[in-house]
């Protein structure tokens, strides 16, 4: 399977644990902003007072190549994919439970309790919506310590999906 990762754009400072994994394009708001006002985006949302978005013409173009395009979104941007895609394959990451996602949330170390709280009160929301919305196929618990497993069980719906179009 040809798939590759989709690389948001984002108002935000980059984070010293950007170089690890994910990339991003890091742009201003005003630059963030005229390409929204562009069209550029495939998806974009607000998250916690930061600009996130996906570029349209590269995932286009991957899409047009065969690949399969792999996007990290929030439920905002989901429910835009949805609306233009509603084929995609859409999967909502859970934590264990709200014990493990507040245990998670304190340890990273980069929030003070109030925007813990505040990030813990958004999951709800967005678990209940993710419940609720049928644009999830799959909703699977990113259970600690059993990383490979989950990469597994993803692994597996997508290539029945892919499967499925053949």
């Amino acid at each position: 399977m040809a798939a590759e990762f989709a690389v948001s754009s984002t108002t935000r400072a980059g984070k010293p644990q950007d170089a690890l994994g994910k990339k991003y394009l890091f742009v201003t708001e005003v630059e963030f902003k005229r390409q929204l006002e562009a069209g550029d985006f495939l998806e974009y949302a607000n998250v916690f007072g930061h600009w996130y978005g996906t570029l349209r013409r590269p995932v286009e173009a991957a899409l047009a190549a065969g690949k399969t395009v792999l996007l990290e979104i929030d439920i905002q941007g989901a429910q835009q994919v949805h609306k233009m895609f509603p084929d995609a394959l859409g999967i909502f990451l859970l934590p264990d439970d709200e014990k493990d996602q507040l245990s998670r949330l304190r340890t990273r170390g980069r929030d003070d309790e109030a925007t813990i709280q505040r990030r813990l009160g958004e999951a709800r929301k967005e678990i209940q919506f993710a419940r609720a919305s049928g644009i999830y196929d799959l909703l699977v618990a990113n259970r600690y310590g059993a990383l490979e497993a989950t990469i597994q069980t993803i692994k597996q719906t997508i290539a029945q999906r892919l499967g499925e179009r053949s």
